[in-house]
């Protein structure tokens, strides 16, 4: 387990999600196989909730308090999509005109020239 979170901690969930797999391929292919379509839920999963996907891999068959592990999962894929939406701009080359989050500077009223 020790390799599994040092893989978690420096590569991501998509990395710590293989090499779970080959720790325990039994374990994650049992919990793959409860969905109808197992390639597909494993592909988006890994896509678009990473986190969530290692999760459910890791503590599946879901019993009690489980769920909030589960949780975990979501609110970090949220907060993931969350920091990329408000950090955008630091790739070079994006728009910032059409930000909706962008607040307009104020500037001071004008003040008449003097005679």
């Amino acid at each position: 387990m020790c390799c599994f979170f040092a893989v978690l901690v420096f590569l991501g969930p998509r990395f710590g999600f293989l090499v779970y797999w080959l720790i325990a391929p039994v374990r994650v292919n049992a919990a793959l196989a409860a969905f109808n379509f197992p390639f597909i839920a494993t592909m988006v999963g890994l896509i678009f909730a990473p986190w969530t996907m290692l999760m459910y891999a890791s503590i599946f068959p879901l019993n009690g308090y489980d769920w909030i592990w589960l949780g975990f999962g979501i609110m970090a894929d949220v907060a993931g999509w969350i920091g990329g939406y408000a950090h955008r701009q630091r790739v070079p080359g994006y728009p910032v005109d059409n930000d909706p989050l962008e607040v307009a500077p104020v500037t001071p009223p004008a003040t008449p020239p003097a005679k």
